[in-house]
């Protein structure tokens, strides 16, 4: 190319358009737009050389998130079980699969020969084969660790054992287990086929080799493995809790959701705060804010509005209201009216955020701050053109 004679602009003021042009190439915006590019290759190369070896998946629990993970990963071509109490939890999921297979593959032979390779298994047969076990059940690490006293007996040597807890620290369900250096956090986010996000999380006694396997494992499902320290809430649900928490206070102060999320829109956000809250549902929102809150030693704020819904059993999307009433899977938002949007709202809402990013890189629990950048940018939607909370931080200054 650079023999090549170069392009000139025909039209008048030639001159003048090549330099608006180049001028786009260097503003703030261009500029983290090319470094998004560049975090999100490097979380690829995290991944390493994926390794052959992984051929079978075993998944426990298939709610939606289980349910989907042991889709996504019969998708990308591995034979995969999925395991729980009784066949009629796990059918919905293999209809929530099906749907997904027609969507995608759009072909009915390929659409049967991946369904093949995802099947129910009440009973964990499948535990002894396979390659990668992943737990998926709920937040409980009581719950948790029984389940890892039955798994870990019959698993075979070399099996990864991951837990797709969203808060839990891996030192507490690691306690009973005779390898506890073979645990591993894969931490998959909702909805699983869109979000590219893993975080590959490291507990206290965790090997080097069972985080390389599960970074391998992550390239090999086609997702972006982050690697980081068990910590309360990890990376990304640590972030957004706050920002989850101070919308919430706004809208305690009486300013409607729809305001509260057009402004996060706005900003650059794929969706507001209160719609987010519904679509991961109001009792997990609850519940892993309380852990986190635990965890870190600080006092969960008092939220009315929320433990309302609770109380009624309003849990956002999945039970078809929450802050908002949900129809055919979308938000019905109520006209705000004439409601006056705070002044400082979106500073009270992304500022929330960009803090918690800074302690969470002050504490170590990722390497560096353009690994934390891109986690909250793969894993939350932050505004890529921002370039990550903290290039965000920079730029307004401290």
């Amino acid at each position: 190319r650079s023999r090549q004679r170069p392009m000139r602009c025909c039209t008048s003021g030639g001159r003048t358009r090549w330099r608006s042009i180049a001028q786009l190439f260097l503003t703030e915006t261009s500029r983290n737009l090319v470094r998004a590019f560049f975090l999100q290759d490097r979380l690829k190369a995290l991944g390493g050389r994926p390794s052959k070896d992984l051929q079978r998946v075993h998944v426990i629990g298939a709610g939606v998130m289980g349910g989907d993970i042991a889709a996504w990963c019969a998708l990308r071509g591995f034979d995969v079980t999925l395991q729980d109490r009784e066949l009629r939890f796990i059918e919905p999921a293999l209809a929530r699969a099906r749907e997904h297979f027609s969507k995608r593959l759009r072909d009915e032979t390929g659409v049967a020969t991946t369904l093949a390779r995802l099947r129910a298994d009440v009973a964990g047969n499948g535990v002894p084969q396979a390659d990668v076990i992943i737990e998926a059940i709920y937040e409980d690490a009581d719950a948790k660790r029984a389940l890892y006293a039955t798994l870990e007996p019959r698993m075979k040597p070399g099996a990864l054992l991951a837990t797709n807890t969203s808060s839990i620290r891996l030192e507490r369900l690691a306690e009973r287990l005779a390898d506890p250096a073979r645990l591993v956090g894969l931490h998959f986010f909702n909805p699983v086929a869109q979000m590219p996000l893993v975080e590959i999380v490291r507990g206290a006694s965790t090997r080097d080799d069972a985080v390389a396997t599960a970074l391998g494992f992550a390239r090999r499902i086609d997702k972006l493995p982050l690697p980081c320290r068990s910590a309360p809430g990890f990376v990304v649900n640590r972030v957004l809790m706050p920002y989850l928490q101070e919308a919430m206070l706004t809208l305690e102060e009486g300013v409607p959701g729809a305001l509260i999320d057009g402004i996060a829109v706005d900003f650059g956000m794929p969706m507001g705060p209160i719609e987010l809250a519904d679509v991961v549902g109001l009792d997990v929102a609850e519940h892993v804010g309380a852990i986190i809150a635990q965890e870190s030693g600080r006092a969960a704020p008092a939220l009315p509005t929320l433990a309302k819904h609770l109380a009624a059993k309003e849990l956002g999307r999945k039970t078809g209201r929450g802050f908002y009433e949900w129809r055919n899977g979308k938000a019905v938002k109520p006209d705000p009216g004439r409601a006056r949007t705070p002044d400082d709202l979106a500073d009270r809402l992304i500022l929330a955020l960009v803090n918690e990013s800074v302690a969470v890189l002050r504490e170590g629990t990722v390497e560096d701050a353009d690994l934390l950048d891109a986690g909250v940018m793969f894993g939350t939607g932050f505004a890529p053109f921002r370039g990550g909370p903290i290039a965000y931080a920079k730029q307004r200054g401290p």
